[in-house]
């Protein structure tokens, strides 16, 4: 039971920790009420132009890239640590241990095929490419 006590201790010391802190930043806060605080640069400049900014796609396109092969790096490097103690205990076929990840890479490679193809991993065209358009 002693154990339950620690671990409720130590989640409502997780808790008012926080709620502490932010607690004392409201009331040291300083709170001096402006227009210009309100307005969307403090700075005091006047904003010009619209608020809706177009973006390249492509920014997007890497960033999703990015998530899916930092993902599969996330799930290869377990398996690895687990392929050698797999493939020493003889229990488990070598066709069993390989074919989930080999055809979880391949499926990746076939979208980095057609990411590749679709050009979102190009950031510029050559002058080849901008004559051919």
């Amino acid at each position: 039971m002693n154990d339950w006590i620690a671990i409720g201790a130590l989640a409502l010391i997780g808790l008012l920790i926080p709620l502490a802190m932010m607690t004392v930043s409201y009331l040291l806060r300083p709170s001096v009420p402006e227009t210009s605080k309100r307005a969307t640069y403090e700075s005091g400049e006047v904003p010009t132009g619209g608020t809706r900014i177009r973006f390249n796609i492509q920014y997007y396109m890497v960033a999703l890239l990015f998530l899916v092969f930092d993902i599969e790096t996330v799930l290869l490097f377990p398996w690895a640590v687990v392929y050698l103690d797999a493939i020493e205990s003889d229990a488990v076929s070598t066709l069993e241990i390989l074919g989930p990840m080999v055809a979880f890479v391949a499926i990746l490679l076939v979208g980095l095929g057609w990411a590749w193809r679709s050009g979102a991993v190009q950031w510029a065209q050559t002058p080849r490419q901008v004559d051919e358009t």
